[in-house]
């Protein structure tokens, strides 16, 4: 994982002070976007093996409210997170497998969707996620459930 300069600058932008495993964190992100956290901490650990469990949720949780990460989380799918901030694009998710890929605003800029009533919020961002099949689930073959256990097969 890189620590550059970068990070650190990002760090204290945000007014937080630069410590090992924060700029870990962003460093592992910036390598493996929509990464869990146990994916943050494994990552984390070949550099800083001394980093715990804890840490690791606890600069996440600072980093997203600092707006430096952000979490999305599909349905049915534990956190994930992400360096690309403030661009408002939106996700593409395989059903299958569970991988995520970005994709660009559909129109314009953020929000690049608008509500036909916004009920007197000020949107400011709009989350779209896609779902479907990616390349190789798409490709794969199909293989049909059977309601027959195992050993019943063959017996009638």
């Amino acid at each position: 994982m890189t620590q550059t300069p970068e990070l650190e600058q990002a760090l204290r932008g945000a007014a937080l002070r630069v410590t090992r495993p924060r700029l870990a964190v962003l460093g592992a992100l910036r390598e493996h976007a929509h990464a869990t956290t146990d994916e943050v901490l494994r990552l984390v650990r070949r550099q800083h093996p001394e980093v715990s469990h804890q840490a690791v949720y606890d600069v996440l949780r600072v980093l997203t409210g600092t707006g430096l990460v952000r979490r999305i989380e599909p349905q049915g799918s534990v956190a994930r997170y992400e360096v690309r901030v403030g661009d408002n694009h939106h996700h593409l998710v395989c059903r299958s497998c569970g991988a995520i890929a970005d994709v660009d605003c559909s129109v314009g800029a953020a929000p690049c969707l608008t509500p036909s009533d916004n009920r007197g919020f000020v949107v400011d961002e709009a989350e779209v996620i896609y779902w479907g099949l990616c390349r190789a689930c798409h490709a794969a073959p199909t293989v049909l459930p059977t309601l027959d256990s195992p050993a019943e097969r063959g017996t009638r």
